[in-house]
Parts: C-alpha cells; structure tokens; sequence
C-alpha cells in the first residue's frame, strides 16, 4: 500500500521497516534508543529485530505498561536515563510500544533539550489507527488523560499488521472502537462495512482506511483548532468513565471500552442537540453493545465523572465542550451540552 502523507513524514503501511534503515542512514544520528514497556520488550522487540538485522547499534530504554504510569515520574526517570546514556540533541528515540509509549516516548523526545527526533511503530491496533498519527504527545496528570503535551511530529510512522498477532482480543476490540468513530464521524460506508466486519481478523485495507480518515482530519487541521476536534466524539464522557474506572475499579476499562460507552451516550447527545435520527442513535447502540461488554455506570459516580469532564482539556469559558454527530458519516464539533442531559445520557446507557 501506498505512504500516506502527514506534513513533512510519511506513515509507512507493511514495509517491513524497510524505509527505517533509510532514514537512519541519511540522518546519521548520534544514538539510538528504543523506548518499550516490558511487555513489548518481550513480544515485539524480537519481531522489530527481526525486520532490521544489520540494525544492532542501539540502546533499550524500558519502562512499565500501563496507564497508570504515564505520568511524570516515569518521563523523569527516562530524561535521567537519556542523560546517564550521553544522549545528545541529534540522537533518535524510536517508540515501539502502544499508545502509552507512543504518547509518552514523543513526549519525552519532544521536551528533551528542547527536542529530539522519534519515530513511532506503534504495535497496538488502537495506536496504529489513532495515538501515533496526527503529532499529539502527552502524560496524565492527577488521572486526567494527556492534561500536559506538546503537537510533535514524528520523522516517521511504520504500521506493520504482524505485530498484530501479539494482541489480546480485548486489546484488539479496544483499537476497533477507534475505527468505529471514524466512521462515524467521517464515512458511512466504512461504518457499515466494519458492522460486517470480524474485529478479531481485520482486513489491512480496513485499519488502512482508519489511519487515512484520521490523517486526513488532521492534516487539514494540526492544531486542533477546528475540525480536529471531531476526532473526540465519544471521548469526553469516555475519558471521564475511563479515569474514573482506572482508580476506582479492580477491573479497569481498557480505552476502547470506555469509548465505546462515551460513543453511545454522546450519540444519544446527539439525537438531542444536533439532528442524528432516534433510528440512526438506536443503530449505533445496538451495534455497539453487541460487542462491548455492558458496564454499570453507578449512579455515585454521577458527580465526579462530570468533575473529570469539567478538566477536559477541549472545554472552553468553564463549559463542557462536545463534538456530536450531525447525522452517520458527519460531526461538528464546539457543542455546548448540560449537566442535566450529561446526566440524562448515563442514564440511557445504564438502561439499555
């Protein structure tokens, strides 16, 4: 398949890296590291090994998975191990790992001596369609989601579908939720197809077809001053749902699980605010609760999940700041929406 263009770097599709030895070539950077959680050390870094065999001039930087460490203090302990390593301003940083490498690694690369280059191979299927494409870096804070970050691109972006074979069907219905939105905010048809779709055997063509809606919203808009902002429908309740569970729950929500809730309740929002049919709204619930677990959102949650959306990052003059869809296939965005109905929402999703 084709590289599909983002600014200045190419998002190379089953290359087999073959353009990283490249681009290592021509740059000829000073060092190298490898950013992995343990988990990816383990499972992926023999495949990525296996692709590049003349690549063995490298330095591993490991961390633990999960969430609940991308915060501050991790990113500090890998600056120190930058530092301990020698590594200057024209050493690369390849992050190869999920999205919380990908949104941690460009973080600590974009903020180390004010910037150093990376690559993501993200080996996850929610990083590939979503957290390594479009330049956002970022941590949590306090466990609100990516509430410090920079807009950084990276040099490059490989997805390879074999890293694929490594995941959990729970890890794989966490990045296909991310390929529903995209549908659901830009294509129809593509929502329609992936209905039709086994989310456990996806065709190339299909997270292919996610990657290049997702880059094409971005590139028109890198900032997220307008339309980007369609990229966050389901995610302002979702994020809320998916802290919240984190610190709360022994059990917690993957983010394609917390998505998927924020989908149905934003679209029931959407039926209120914008002009989605009650037929379009019981379409997307239907399909989605086929899927995804059914999760209780307990009633004494209520408060403090609209204290976590009151932190959104996207809010604006103290207002909880929604992207709706306007019917399948197209959102706005900017969508002022009450406590009351906020509320009324989880109430629709906890009643189906």
């Amino acid at each position: 398949m084709e590289p599909i263009k983002n600014a200045d770097h190419f998002i190379y599709f089953e290359t087999g890296l073959a353009p990283l030895q490249e681009i290592l070539d021509k740059k000829k950077y000073s060092k190298v590291f490898v950013f992995v959680d343990t988990n990816t050390a383990e499972v992926c870094l023999p495949v990525f090994r296996s692709f590049l065999d003349d690549l063995d001039n490298f330095d591993i930087i490991e961390t633990d998975p999960g969430e609940e460490n991308k915060n501050i203090d991790f990113c500090i302990g890998i600056w120190k191990t930058l530092l301990d390593f020698g590594a200057d301003r024209k050493c690369l940083m390849i992050n190869l790992g999920g999205g919380v490498i990908t949104d941690m690694g460009g973080f600590i690369a974009s903020t180390y001596k004010r910037g150093i280059d990376f690559i993501n191979i993200p080996t996850t299927l929610l990083s590939q369609v979503d957290a390594s494409v479009g330049g956002k870096t970022g941590i949590d804070i306090d466990n609100v989601k990516n509430m410090v970050g920079t807009f950084s691109l990276p040099q490059a972006v490989f997805i390879e579908t074999s890293f694929l074979t490594t995941l959990s069907q729970r890890e794989l219905l966490s990045g296909f939720a991310e390929m529903i939105k995209h549908g659901l905010i830009a294509d129809k048809a593509y929502y329609e197809r992936l209905k039709t779709s086994d989310y456990k055997a996806l065709l190339p063509a299909e997270i292919y077809r996610s990657i290049e809606i997702k880059n094409q919203v971005v590139t028109e808009d890198p900032l997220e001053k307008g339309l980007r902002k369609i990229l966050n429908f389901g995610h302002t309740i979702g994020h809320a749902v998916e802290s919240y569970a984190l610190t709360n729950s022994k059990n917690p929500l993957t983010h394609g699980e917390a998505i998927a809730i924020g989908m149905v309740t934003e679209a029931f929002l959407s039926a209120k605010y914008c002009n989605l049919t009650e037929e379009e709204l019981a379409d997307i619930s239907k399909y989605i609760l086929s899927i995804y677990p059914k999760y209780n959102i307990k009633e004494k949650s209520f408060d403090k999940l609209l204290e976590l959306m009151q932190s959104d990052k996207k809010n604006e003059d103290g207002q909880i700041m929604f992207s709706l869809l306007d019917t399948i296939g197209k959102c706005t965005f900017n969508c002022r929406v009450t406590a009351a109905d906020i509320l009324g929402s989880l109430v629709y999703y906890n009643n189906l």
